[in-house]
């Protein structure tokens, strides 16, 4: 089964992240259908995304099997691989129409990043929210920092990326983050819903819109996507990333 695809559903696309097996872990396919979701936005008959996962969890971010493997790499060469993350975080946010992310059990990681990339995001209670790079000895990329600094208090974005605290959606729904809280299960349909209503807006003014809230940090986040990458493309090949991701992958506590 493809790990990633696109499903038509007239006025709305639907993408779905098929990685079940590594909870929603992000691949090159969802990449791929990510990106070819927004290009296909461009015909006037779509008028929003949604993002979701097949498996009980939306998205784990990056896996740490390829993470491991990025390290003999050239830093040059994770910067590529860093980029390749945010070409996606760009696109979502370049989107000719709304993007709202449906988010059962939770977001974690670059995961979270994608998530906050969206527009609108839907949440079941009791999903938890989490910057989890600090345990595998990594830095935020995605955006999530800049991400943060918009939606959250300073410190409590402090607190999730310092110790990888998960903040449960009825936290975030608190904080605005969350735009609608829903029973386990019902996230996707309660996202096709909001999609249905942007379906009945006018689509030009809400491009309008979308592009005049973005513009308010635009430059903010263009130069914070290129810190993330660097800090990302120097700690993955470090000692602290070598025996985090170890750890994780072995399930033992890390000796940092």
């Amino acid at each position: 089964m493809s790990l990633a695809w696109i499903e038509d559903q007239g006025d709305r696309l639907v993408v779905v992240n098929g990685n079940t097996a590594k909870r929603g872990a992000l691949t090159p396919e969802l990449y791929d259908a990510i990106r070819a979701a927004v290009d296909q936005a461009q015909d006037e008959r779509i008028r929003a995304i949604v993002l979701t996962s097949e498996g009980p969890f939306f998205c784990a971010g990056g896996d740490l099997n390829v993470l491991i493997e990025r390290r003999k790499l050239s830093e040059d060469e994770r910067r590529a691989r860093v980029d390749m993350l945010h070409d996606v975080i760009r696109a979502v946010r370049g989107s000719p129409v709304p993007v709202i992310a449906a988010v059962e059990g939770g977001a974690a990681g670059a995961g979270l990043s994608l998530a906050l990339a969206c527009d609108l995001i839907v949440a079941a209670k009791g999903a938890k929210f989490t910057a989890a790079y600090v345990k595998a000895g990594l830095v935020p990329d995605g955006g999530l920092t800049s991400a943060m600094a918009r939606m959250l208090p300073r410190p409590l974005a402090t607190e999730m990326c310092l110790l990888a605290r998960p903040v449960e959606a009825e936290r975030m729904a608190a904080l605005g983050v969350v735009a609608e809280l829903v029973q386990p299960g019902e996230a996707l349909t309660a996202a096709q819903q909001l999609a249905d209503a942007l379906a009945r807006g006018p689509r030009e003014a809400q491009k309008v819109i979308r592009g005049l809230v973005g513009q308010a940090y635009e430059q903010f986040e263009a130069a914070q996507l290129d810190a993330e990458r660097d800090a990302m493309a120097r700690a993955v090949a470090g000692d602290e990333a070598g025996e985090g991701i170890s750890a994780f992958l072995e399930k033992r506590k890390p000796r940092f």
